[in-house]
């Protein structure tokens, strides 16, 4: 008896029907019809091959033979009968062993998630049964995505590092990051998960909803998830609650029969809503904080959620913006042992004609930079400037807030498009979003040209063909989803013209869409240049940069897609990316000598520099990426207001999107808390939880004696001396 060991290691008995089933589906997939004789054949060889080939056991009672041998037998009669056929067999046998083999990477990386955890982004926790399924999923998507999305060069572009292609478990199924239009959402109810929502008719339950449309919405895209100048929003629903509590101030003064005069009557009845409603702000962002960073959304992580604020000036609106404040200074935690939460992460839009010394609300940015000294949040970025985004606030009065970290998007025009069609058409910024980017690993590219002979710019050029082409290949597949996938931006008008029935592809809204190019370590690129840093010379890094920005203006104009420039907050990247260069490039001082690379136009983190001098270097790349930027300076100090205040005014002044950087540290034994501590000074535990910034936003790097952030991160974080 001839049995058939199994992959699997069972057995079954051997049929060579079997076998010409297999073989007919690879003479369908050739286009070839095997004749009965050849069938015929194929059958007689098989059988005696095997036979002949097998494996004697029990005193030759029972033969075996195992799925390879049987392979190498049906291949070789496969050659002599029919070349086509045989090729499609061999193909389609390859195609099952490179999918034996994804299987196995994915299940050992899931089994590296499932007992060590993954770090690679700070913004996860992947101790969480969740997040752990999640991660695995992406793992599973991602080989998908390598295996049938990408062709053979591309592939090998990012597995040798010059490309990197970044959320590829994710950037077929959804969209990236995005200013979520909540108000049109709200406006006269919306539905949810077959549940009619309507709108909420106070202060209080706005904020519940909030939490409900952020958890839903942003689980069914990837990158940031903003909600643009929230203090504007929250303001009609504080004035519903106002005459709520006027009227319910009414009806106690009448129970209890007080005489007074309309006078008093309003003015404390002024004081007991005004109360009353600032009550519920407070009591509404702590329970939005406790939300944002205890409760993962369904794809694996606390949504990464951004508020901008700032610019109201009326009674409420203001209100709304130093109750964000004193909740985020306030911290969250047990009594003694509050700490600085970490989302949502908070944008302060500054405006030098209301916010600056002596106007109207230069209390609003009082509050900010007291906040900012406490819990690092919120960063800032300029109305009133130079540049991109304080030139489109100035001009029409429209803000750009940043989509998670730091991406910005390129502009579109109501009629236009890409260009205004006339003097009086407006921009559009709320409620778009990004298909994605792909980032450059400039050194590497470098080092190609030049150990090739060849000349920068042309293999510069070639990876960036290859990155629009995967752009155009996206946008076309992204056509095709159906406004189901995502019901509250799609069909509830979340996104921008998002008003589609279910079973309709978002195509029409793809007009709007940013993708993005990144690029990273322009540092060192320099350094590969002529020796030099950034800060010591940069001429060669403005070349490089000045050439991407011409070769996407081109682009756009003939392939109609808005794409833009994008300065790559790299987490993971700064030390895959440098491993990378190592593995074909070798170590090469002041460029692959640490563990990681520096992101995007940064200087080094290393390099001992001002606050200003930082500021004054980065500006030269400011207006070069406005597809993502930010700027962050270093300021170990946090009872210097003065000193603050000047640094983040000299930023507002040059246009820029400005952090702070500390170094927040928290006892967990006995609650104190100061910047860069060890060891705790007041009771000498080393149980220390400590926040620093990651890229454009912050994470833990110790917590219970563990980091979320990644081994490349951390030892950059270690150098830091000018961030």
């Amino acid at each position: 008896m001839l049995k058939i060991i199994k992959k699997d290691g069972t057995q079954e008995d051997f049929n060579v029907n079997k076998v010409i089933v297999a073989i007919q589906k690879s003479a369908a997939r050739a286009l070839v019809i095997l004749s009965d004789y050849e069938i015929s054949k194929i059958k007689k060889y098989v059988r005696e091959k095997s036979e002949q080939m097998a494996t004697s056991v029990n005193n030759g009672e029972l033969k075996l033979i195992d799925i390879p041998t049987m392979h190498f037998i049906v291949e070789s009669v496969l050659d002599m009968v029919n070349a086509d056929v045989a090729k499609s067999y061999r193909d389609y046998r390859n195609y099952k062993q490179d999918f034996s083999r994804m299987i196995d990477n994915v299940y050992k990386k899931v089994q590296s998630i499932d007992f060590i955890g993954d770090r690679s982004n700070a913004n996860t926790d992947s101790t969480l049964v969740s997040t752990k399924r999640c991660l695995g999923w992406n793992e599973l998507n991602g080989e998908f995505y390598k295996k049938f999305f990408i062709n053979g060069e591309e592939r090998q572009a990012m597995k040798d590092g010059y490309i990197y292609i970044h959320d590829r478990s994710a950037r077929l199924d959804t969209y990236n990051c995005c200013l979520f239009d909540i108000a049109t959402v709200f406006k006269g109810g919306f539905e949810l998960g077959n549940i009619k929502y309507s709108e909420p008719t106070t202060l209080a339950i706005c904020f519940n909803v909030i939490g409900d449309v952020i958890m839903a919405a942003a689980s069914q895209q990837y990158g940031g998830f903003t909600l643009p100048e929230v203090d504007k929003f929250l303001a009609p629903y504080a004035v519903k609650s106002y005459n709520k509590f006027v009227e319910e101030y009414k009806n106690i003064v009448n129970d209890l029969e007080v005489e007074m005069s309309e006078c008093e009557f309003n003015k404390k009845a002024d004081e007991y809503a005004t109360h009353k409603v600032k009550r519920d702000f407070e009591q509404g962002f702590q329970a939005l904080e406790y939300k944002l960073n205890t409760v993962g959304s369904s794809r694996g992580d606390y949504p990464f959620v951004t508020f901008t604020f700032g610019l109201g000036e009326q009674k409420f609106e203001k209100m709304a913006t130093l109750a964000m404040l004193k909740v985020r200074k306030g911290g969250q935690g047990a009594p003694g042992f509050k700490k600085a939460v970490l989302f949502p992460k908070l944008v302060f839009l500054y405006d030098e004609n209301i916010h600056g010394k002596g106007k109207s609300s230069e209390d609003l940015f009082d509050a900010a930079i007291d906040c900012s000294s406490k819990a690092q949040y919120p960063d800032y970025l300029s109305m009133s400037g130079e540049g991109y985004i304080a030139s489109m606030y100035k001009k029409y009065g429209k803000v750009i807030s940043p989509m998670g970290c730091r991406a910005f998007l390129s502009p579109y025009y109501e009629r236009g498009g890409q260009k205004p069609a006339d003097e009086n058409d407006q921009p559009v910024f709320v409620g778009r979003f990004n298909g994605g980017a792909i980032s450059l690993n400039l050194p590497m590219i470098f080092m190609k040209a030049k150990t090739e002979g060849k000349d920068f710019y042309e293999v510069y050029k070639h990876y960036l063909e290859m990155i629009r082409h995967l752009h155009i290949k996206t946008r076309d597949y992204l056509a095709k989803i159906k406004a189901s996938k995502s019901p509250l931006a799609f069909m509830e008008g979340g996104l921008y013209k998002g008003f589609l029935k279910p079973d309709e592809p978002i195509k029409p809204l793809l007009d709007y869409v940013t993708f993005s190019f990144g690029y990273t370590a322009l540092n060192e690129l320099q350094k590969l240049y002529n020796g030099k840093s950034i800060i010591e010379d940069g001429a060669f890094a403005l070349e490089v940069m000045q050439y991407l920005n011409d070769y996407v203006a081109k682009i756009k104009e003939e392939d109609h897609i808005l794409y833009a420039i994008y300065g790559t907050p790299a987490e993971s990247l700064i030390s895959l990316q440098v491993q990378q260069f190592r593995d074909k490039y070798g170590v090469i001082e002041g460029v692959s000598d640490k563990d990681y690379f520096t992101n995007s136009f940064h200087c080094h983190v290393a390099e001992d520099l001002t606050p200003i001098e930082k500021q004054d270097y980065e500006e030269r790349f400011w207006e070069l990426s406005n597809g993502g930027k930010i700027t962050y300076t270093r300021y170990p100090i946090d009872y210097n207001m003065e000193a603050f205040k000047t640094i983040v005014r000299r930023g507002m002044a040059k246009g820029f999107y400005q952090g702070i950087n500390m170094e927040k540290c928290y006892c967990e034994d006995c609650g104190y808390e100061q910047l860069e501590m060890q060891v705790c000074p007041k009771c000498g535990s080393q149980n220390i939880t400590e926040v620093d910034r990651v890229c454009g936003y912050l994470g833990y790097s110790r917590v219970n004696g563990r980091s979320f952030i990644n081994d490349g991160k951390l030892a950059e974080i270690k150098d830091r001396k000018s961030m």
